[in-house]
C-alpha cells in the first residue's frame, strides 16, 4: 500500500485492549542494527508500561521482568503479544531504513469514543536531531491504519540512516531509558483518572518513501481537544534520538 505523496503519513493499526523484545547488547560504539534493537525494545517496554499503569489491561495479565535496572511489567496476553510482535517487527524494518518519525500510543474511551491520552515518542537520527524533530513535528497529514482482527494504531518518524559513532555505552543508554520508564510509572500522580473502559491504538508516522504493508492503512492523528502536555525525558544511542511526551485531556471541573 503506497503512502500519500504529500507530507509524512501516519500509519495506524487498531487494537482493543500484544510482544517482542529485541535487545542485542553492543560494544561501546553502537551500530545502526544495535541502535534499532535498543529503540525497538524501549518501545516494547514503554508500551507495556503504559498499558499496565493506565489499566488498559488487567494487572494479572502482566508478568515481571528485569530490564534497565528496573522491574518492568510485560503482557502475557496471547493476542496482545502477537499484535505487538507484528508491530515491533515492522518498526525495526522502518527504523533500519530510516523511515520512522514517531510512535504514538493513543488511549481512547470505549464508551465516549474520545481520545483521552497521546503518548508520543519522536525519533530522529542523532546527528541531525534538531532538523528531524522539526520535520517530524507536522502531524497535519492523512494517516494510515491497519484494521486487523484486534486492531491498534501506529505511526512513525525518522529520516536518514547515517551512523554517528560517539562511543556511548549501552549502560549509559539504559540509564537514560530507565529515567523515562520511571516517569511513565510516576505519571499516575498527575494524569486524570480514566473513568471508563479504554482501548489503545498505535500510530506510526513514516517518511513518504516508506514501504507500507498491505494490512496498514491511513489513520486519523487522534488529537485531543482541551489538552495538557507534559514533556518527558529523552535518550540517545549515538545513532537515534528518542524524545518522549504525554498529552492528556483535561478533566472537566465537575469531574474533579
Amino acid at each position: 500500500m503506497m503512502l500519500m505523496a504529500t507530507m509524512p503519513t501516519i500509519v495506524s493499526h487498531h487494537h482493543h485492549s500484544t510482544s517482542m523484545s529485541a535487545a542485542t547488547k553492543t560494544e561501546n560504539v553502537i551500530t545502526l542494527k544495535g541502535s534499532v534493537a535498543v529503540v525497538s525494545e524501549f518501545f516494547y517496554c514503554a508500551i507495556n508500561s503504559i498499558l499496565y499503569q493506565r489499566g488498559i489491561y488487567q494487572p494479572e495479565t502482566f508478568k515481571r521482568e528485569s530490564k534497565y535496572g528496573l522491574t518492568i511489567l510485560t503482557t502475557t496476553d496471547e493476542g496482545l503479544l502477537k499484535y505487538l510482535h507484528q508491530i515491533m517487527s515492522q518498526m525495526e524494518t522502518w527504523l533500519v531504513e530510516g523511515d520512522v518519525q514517531r510512535l504514538v500510543v493513543v488511549v481512547t474511551g470505549v464508551d465516549s469514543g474520545e481520545t483521552l491520552e497521546r503518548w508520543q515518542f519522536n525519533v530522529s537520527v542523532d546527528d541531525k536531531a534538531g532538523a528531524d524533530d522539526k520535520k517530524g513535528g507536522d502531524e497535519n497529514n492523512g494517516p494510515v491504519s491497519n484494521e486487523s482482527s484486534s486492531g491498534s494504531s501506529a505511526s512513525a518518524s525518522a529520516s536518514g540512516t547515517t551512523q554517528k559513532k560517539m562511543g556511548k555505552s549501552v549502560k549509559e543508554i539504559h540509564n537514560e531509558i530507565q529515567a523515562i520508564i520511571r516517569q511513565i510509572t510516576a505519571s499516575v500522580t498527575f494524569l486524570p483518572l480514566l473513568n471508563e473502559p479504554c482501548s489503545f491504538d498505535l500510530l506510526v508516522y513514516t517518511n513518504q518513501t516508506a514501504v507500507v504493508p498491505q494490512k496498514w492503512e491511513d489513520s486519523d492523528p487522534r488529537y485531543i481537544m482541551n489538552s495538557q502536555e507534559v514533556k518527558l525525558r529523552s535518550f540517545t544511542t549515538s545513532v537515534h534520538k528518542v524524545e518522549s511526551m504525554v498529552t492528556y485531556k483535561e478533566a472537566d471541573e465537575w469531574e474533579l
